[in-house]
């Protein structure tokens, strides 16, 4: 039996957070309304329910979970189908492609790439002297580690020589290989100059034809990557802007 809203905390709770926003916005709905951390100690099914609940009142279009397992989507695109998966993944972190992606193509669940360029180490412009200040993640993230960004150069090298082959920039060449490998995956790169912003839309126009993806793949296949991923080492940074 399902509980109504006032005995139901979770929905509860989500409904007010919701709420809020929408006031903030100054709108009546979202289009995709995100579950950006999974509590352990909340069953997903009991966010799901909530979550179906507000897309038939037409508050949100659809809803998303991020740096989900592949039980957890499955039980929660059980109660309420999910439209997004967000979660790292860059040529620097795959680790979701050895069951997410696979999952979210079988689900017809949208994914959505977060630091798809890996901070900007894929851009090829990062040193291993460069120094980061405040809220930069970067100051965390161990591939920024001098020591990281040195042993990690063979992988910028070998974006290198497939962008100049392509006429392109290593940031593109990047982009453009997660859209060619993967049809229903959205990267969502940070920019913070027009320019930037004007690079990351055009990786669209770069074209990797299957060979030269198949060629991509095994290059990366060789190249060991040195560092933990983002969210490994986010939680490290707010204890240092704490101290």
């Amino acid at each position: 039996m399902n509980k109504s809203t006032s005995d139901n905390p979770i929905e509860k709770q989500v409904r007010e957070h919701l709420e809020a926003s929408l006031r903030r916005l100054g709108t009546d709905h979202v289009e995709l309304y995100y579950l950006h951390r999974i509590n352990p100690a909340v069953p997903v099914e009991h966010v799901a329910g909530p979550m179906g609940k507000l897309i038939r009142e037409g508050k949100i279009r659809g809803w998303g979970q991020s740096q989900s397992t592949p039980d957890q989507i499955r039980r929660a695109h059980g109660i309420t189908p999910l439209s997004a998966i967000q979660s790292e993944y860059s040529i620097m972190e795959r680790m979701f492609e050895a069951d997410v992606l696979p999952l979210c193509q079988e689900l017809n669940i949208g994914f959505v790439a977060f630091s798809p360029l890996a901070s900007g180490f894929l851009s090829g412009k990062v040193r291993p002297g460069d120094k980061y200040q405040g809220d930069d993640v970067r100051r965390v993230i161990t591939r920024f580690a001098p020591e990281n960004v040195q042993a990690n150069q063979p992988l910028v090298e070998m974006l290198q020589r497939f962008a100049e082959a392509k006429g392109a920039t290593p940031a593109q060449v990047s982009l453009a290989w997660m859209l060619a490998k993967w049809p229903f995956v959205t990267p969502i790169p940070g920019a913070r100059t027009t320019e930037r912003i004007e690079e990351n839309l055009s990786a669209a126009d770069v074209e990797l034809a299957p060979g030269e993806l198949d060629v991509l793949e095994q290059e990366l296949a060789k190249i060991p990557i040195h560092g933990n991923r983002t969210d490994e080492d986010i939680m490290k940074l707010r204890e240092l802007l704490q101290r």
